[in-house]
């Protein structure tokens, strides 16, 4: 199984992988129904793929000729690690200013 990569951000940069985890969130789909919901042909859905599964975002399986894609549950849950880890610095520090004394209040 993939595991999470530093380059996921890379990966979610692009808006058509960011479509294709939106549409995988709704449940697994092979290559040509995520090509039907995109403006993009299935071939540049597959590179897409290629990039999110190499980031540790999705997993694939075997079903007969096609591949069926899903979210790789531990790829998002460590995305949203980091997000937590963000959100948490943000207001710490967002804490440490509006605590601080002002010149008005001493």
């Amino acid at each position: 199984m993939p595991t999470y990569q530093d380059d996921v951000w890379g990966a979610l940069a692009d808006r058509t992988r960011r479509a294709i985890v939106v549409a995988l969130a709704d449940g697994p789909r092979a290559v040509g129904e995520l090509a039907d919901e995109l403006p993009v042909s299935r071939p540049a859905v597959s590179q897409h793929l290629k990039v999110l599964k190499d980031a540790g975002l999705v997993a694939e399986r075997a079903d007969g000729t096609r591949r069926i894609y899903r979210l790789n549950p531990a790829g998002v849950a460590a995305l949203r690690d980091q997000l937590d880890t963000f959100w948490n610095r943000a207001l710490a520090g967002y804490k440490h200013v509006v605590e601080q004394p002002t010149a008005e209040s001493s």
